[in-house]
């Protein structure tokens, strides 16, 4: 089985980089940005701006450059180069001793199952944190959110979201009011819903067939991955979340400039969400016509 791990990196190695070039059974790719040294190295393969452009230039004039969106040329290189997984991470979530040691993708997996009748299930308050919600997760839903009807499941998933200790993915409303330092409890992991759920590309592992349908779409702002993941579920991807298998040792951000990044998602996740509920053809009526043209171009790579 051939299995990538895909990041990006903007200046230079971090310690979560520094980390995966020492896993085993796992081979990294580290997609560059124009702010990467020139002189750049790594144990695994560097995916440098020249190789990105060369790969398909109107892509990568597509997405533009300096921001997470171009680690979509690495899952184009992992699938190019036979991937059957592929680990998708950011640099700032530093991978623990049990990273990628259980993988479910592709395998009949007993989990718990909750079910709701809201449109989106939040996975973060399935939790030992329930104050707490996930990046995405429509906030009219926050107050409705019910856990208490669930049933065991054997489910084959096509994704596995793991989570994270120390900062989670949350959005930054709920990280200015909590400011949160977590240690997720493994009892109840892993699991999984009846309906869409929010996940991001922080800490995910795909299988091979869903990546010609999961992009990092330009222009969306911090919606980027979360838009990618209802559509993959829109699509009838299977998605579990499974128990921490990094620490997040979160990059600066300015939480205002998050929350204005977020805000195109406040306003729309509900609506998108029910949309997607009818048809995954209703994602483009969300997308900016560049965000979508940036799509199909990822997509004739796959056909």
């Amino acid at each position: 089985m051939k299995k990538f791990v895909v990041t990006t990196t903007i200046n230079t190695k971090t310690p979560a980089i520094e980390k995966l070039e020492s896993l085993a059974d796992w081979t990294l790719i580290v997609v560059g940005d124009l702010k990467t040294p020139k002189d750049y190295k790594v144990n695994g393969i560097y995916l440098s701006p020249d190789d990105q452009t060369k790969l398909d230039s109107d892509l990568s004039d597509a997405i533009g450059w300096n921001c997470v969106q171009r680690r979509s040329f690495g899952y184009l290189l992992a699938y190019s180069l036979g991937a059957d997984i592929v680990a998708t991470i950011d640099d700032d979530n530093i991978p623990l001793d049990n990273w990628g040691t259980t993988l479910h993708l592709g395998k009949e997996t007993a989990v718990t199952k909750y079910i709701t009748n809201d449109l989106a299930f939040d996975p973060i308050g399935a939790t030992n944190y329930k104050h707490l919600w996930h990046r995405g997760f429509p906030l009219e839903l926050i107050s409705s959110r019910d856990y208490s009807t669930r049933e065991s499941a054997v489910v084959i998933p096509d994704v596995q979201a793991d989570f994270w200790n120390g900062d989670p993915d949350i959005d930054a409303i709920c990280r200015l009011e909590h400011r949160p330092d977590c240690t997720f409890d493994h009892a109840v992991f892993p699991f999984t819903s009846n309906r869409f759920a929010p996940f991001n590309s922080q800490n995910t592992f795909l299988t091979r067939k869903v990546l010609k349908d999961y992009f990092m779409f330009p222009n969306l702002g911090r919606m980027d991955d979360i838009w990618a993941g209802y559509y993959l579920q829109a699509l009838g991807a299977t998605v579990i979340f499974n128990s921490p298998t990094v620490f997040q040792e979160r990059n600066p951000h300015n939480l205002i400039t998050d929350m204005t990044k977020e805000y195109l998602g406040y306003e729309n996740n509900l609506s998108l969400v029910r949309d997607l509920s009818a048809s995954p053809d209703k994602l483009k009526k969300y997308m900016p016509g560049a965000s979508w043209h940036a799509f199909e171009l990822y997509q004739k790579h796959f056909i």
